[in-house]
């Protein structure tokens, strides 16, 4: 396990009580689009139960100059102290760790299933797939677009790519005037032509990946095209 020394650049709200963190890169760090990392606070102010660090998805992607984290703030210790953190900090950096990644066969099409913070990894992994040129659908579901992390950003990043399709869904917002309601087996059909041709990938809460699983089983996917990674007690 490679350990390293990050100093904290900028934070940036990227949502309704969402927090994005900016680190230098370390020499020699590397890592796949939809990896994570162990972020662990150096003598930190205050501790609780939960401990002084976290595995958080890398949101940026591997042709970034910078390393970017996002998570929701919650009160507890460490989500207190992240929340307050200056530039210039420096923090303790392991990993990367995990395979939720892109498959090495870029002709394959891909379906990214997520909502809230379950972004962070589908960010890192769909500007790698669009230098790629690969084909993708994403459906990102929220309450509403000021809860949206990256939405602004990713709808103009897949602008002229005719190969991704963005399909922002929001469950709390009349005013909305995209897709409303729940991802279900209707919605998936509108965009997905073939539903069970594409590797699908679902993160986010438990309850989300686990409804998102049942919809592709209704819709016939079989169990070998869906890879899961589940965010709990984020």
């Amino acid at each position: 396990m490679a350990v390293y020394d990050v100093t904290l650049t900028h934070t940036e709200k990227v949502a309704e009580g969402t927090l994005a963190l900016f680190f230098g890169r370390p020499d020699g760090f590397e890592y796949k689009a939809g990896q994570c990392v162990r972020l662990v606070l150096q003598n930190p102010p205050e501790t609780d139960d939960e401990g002084n660090s976290r595995i958080l998805s890398l949101a940026s992607g591997p042709a970034e100059a910078e390393l970017m984290v996002a998570t929701r703030l919650r009160d507890t210790a460490f989500k207190r102290v992240l929340g307050g953190l200056q530039p210039g900090t420096v923090l303790t950096l392991k990993g990367p760790y995990g395979d939720f990644t892109l498959p090495a066969d870029t002709t394959v099409p891909l379906v990214f299933i997520t909502g809230g913070i379950g972004i962070t990894p589908v960010r890192s992994m769909l500007l790698q797939a669009l230098t790629e040129q690969r084909e993708v659908t994403l459906l990102y579901a929220n309450r509403r677009p000021q809860d949206a992390a990256f939405l602004g950003e990713l709808q103009r990043a897949v602008l002229g790519h005719t190969t991704v399709t963005l399909v922002p869904v929001m469950t709390a917002c009349d005013s909305w005037q995209g897709e409303k309601g729940h991802i279900d087996v209707a919605l998936l059909r509108r965009y997905v032509p073939g539903v069970q041709s594409p590797l699908y990938y679902l993160d986010g809460p438990p309850a989300l990946v686990s409804a998102m699983r049942l919809m592709l089983a209704e819709a016939g996917v079989p169990a070998d095209r869906i890879r899961t990674e589940e965010f709990a007690g984020y």
